[in-house]
């Protein structure tokens, strides 16, 4: 699962989930104004900087679906 940071590894400017953001395939995160001053390429491993998919809430937000929940219900019910 795609690590959603929160800050801009080089001007540690704050990122919401829903922000625009980009990221390598390490998934170093940049804002939109880093990016642009890095020519979209990252300083870490010289990758290109696309942009990150948004999210609208967290995964910990998200209903347990599937063998969790059903096993967490069976663990919780006993």
């Amino acid at each position: 699962m795609l690590k959603m940071k929160s800050t801009c590894e080089r001007c540690r400017a704050a990122l919401t989930l829903s922000e625009q953001a980009y990221i390598c395939s390490y998934e170093c995160t940049f804002c939109p104004d880093c990016t642009e001053a890095l020519s979209q390429r990252c300083p870490n491993c010289q990758g290109d900087l696309v942009l990150r998919p948004p999210r609208t809430r967290s995964p910990t937000e998200a209903p347990s679906l599937g063998f969790k929940a059903k096993l967490e219900d069976f663990l919780y019910r006993a």
